[in-house]
């Protein structure tokens, strides 16, 4: 079995079929959680799951299985691969979408080489990792995981007023099974970076060995409306100012951070919004991330501490509401290694790399062991129409996830 490889043909075809699917009036893909255009790409998933003779389970929160097990494997724990089908607006097309599929292929690949796994092997597509329109991101695994409750997220209100619960009964994916009803032995996702450094060094894989820990936050920032042209500079209270304050310090302190520290702010608004008034509110959102959860809970104490001393001598009053908070994650060593192994069995160049981006395999490392492979993102791009991973990349990467799915299944 050491020469087994996937189907490279019917991997690049169902990446390319799925990213046709769920595209509106402008050509955009917007395959959003829970929308019309991701029934219409779980409809795909769950066709190309049953044609591969794998059996399809649907859990409360959506996420979608294929299990491969017979009465050799029964009663074991499975090797779970995956990710995740739904997608940001005007996406690209590899984003989770060639994690779940090159997870189809793998288990495809060895069970059409007459494949005799020691345990079952499962497919996964979790429900709306990208959370654009219902939060938190990565629910369908944080749920699966049991971070929160089913019956609280399918309260979730989503950015269009509607009800993730509601909308997965409308879909056709309101599952039966409880969220957790399969625990994994293990757990491999393959994704493509995300980010820069994998296509700048040359490197083929990336064996992921840790993740960034993730604090969201809302900032508001209320000053005083009044006039551009009649008030001096001495005697304002510019909410507008005071949030320039905090965008440049955060800049400046990840900039100059000896750590892997990056702050983002995402989104500004102002109020009331008018070329000639002073802002009288100013309402943004906070992104810090750093592996090392020492180091995030610093650059949190350091936020918060700049607040406190607009608060005090800005002439504003401030108030910080948490979003989300995640803590870094280490994935499992064994794993880890058994990336670099494959990698390097194939003669592909590998290094340890850590993921800037939040993934289901985060939620999954609560309940097992777990770690990720990526491959190179050309430019870095992703969450774009740009995003492009080459052909021969995509499927090098399939090939170490079959490899180490192979080793996991046995051992």
């Amino acid at each position: 079995m050491s020469n087994l490889t996937i189907n490279a043909d019917r991997l690049l075809r169902r990446i390319d079929e799925l990213g046709s699917i769920g595209r509106d009036t402008q050509g955009r893909l917007v395959r959003v959680a829970a929308s019309d255009m991701d029934r219409l790409g779980r409809d795909r998933l769950v066709g190309w799951l049953q044609e591969a003779g794998l059996e399809v389970a649907v859990d409360r929160i959506g996420n979608i299985f294929g299990i491969w097990q017979n009465d050799a494997t029964a009663g074991q724990l499975p090797v779970m691969l995956g990710s995740h089908i739904d997608t940001v607006i005007d996406a690209g097309i590899y984003d989770g979408c060639y994690g779940v599929l090159s997870a189809l292929e793998a288990i495809e690949s060895l069970k059409e080489a007459g494949f005799a796994p020691a345990r079952p092997l499962v497919v996964a597509a979790f429900t709306n990792e990208e959370g654009v329109r219902y939060s938190p991101d990565m629910m369908g695994s944080l749920v699966f995981a049991g971070g929160i409750g089913v019956d609280e997220a399918l309260a979730a209100v989503g950015t269009d007023g509607s009800v993730l619960g509601k909308e997965l009964e409308r879909i056709g994916y309101a599952g039966r099974h409880q969220p957790g009803f399969l625990k994994p032995q293990a757990y491999v996702e393959l994704h493509v970076e995300q980010g820069p450094v994998l296509e700048r060094e040359g490197i083929a894989i990336g064996a992921v060995e840790n993740l960034q820990g993730i604090s969201w936050q809302r900032i508001t920032i209320e000053g005083q409306a009044n006039h551009a042209g009649t008030t001096p500079m001495s005697m304002r209270r510019d909410a507008g100012v005071a949030a320039a304050r905090v965008i440049g310090f955060l800049a400046d302190r990840a900039g100059a951070s000896p750590t892997p520290t990056v702050a983002t702010v995402g989104t500004i608004a102002f109020e009331p919004n008018a070329i000639n008034v002073i802002p009288s509110r100013a309402t943004f959102t906070v992104d810090l991330r750093d592996p090392d959860e020492t180091h995030l809970r610093e650059e949190e104490a350091a936020l918060a501490a700049l607040l406190d001393d607009l608060a005090a001598g800005a002439g504003v009053t401030v108030q910080a509401e948490s979003l989300a908070r995640f803590e870094p994650v280490t994935f499992d060593a064994g794993i880890v290694s058994l990336i670099e192994e494959i990698a390097g069995a194939a003669g592909l160049s590998c290094r340890r790399i850590t993921s800037g981006a939040g993934h289901d395999a985060q939620m999954i490392a609560r309940i097992a062991p777990s770690a990720m492979i990526f491959v190179p993102s050309r430019g870095g791009i992703s969450h774009n129409p740009a995003e492009f991973t080459a052909a021969g990349e995509l499927v090098a990467g399939a090939n170490i996830l079959l490899g180490v799915a192979a080793r996991l299944a046995v051992d």
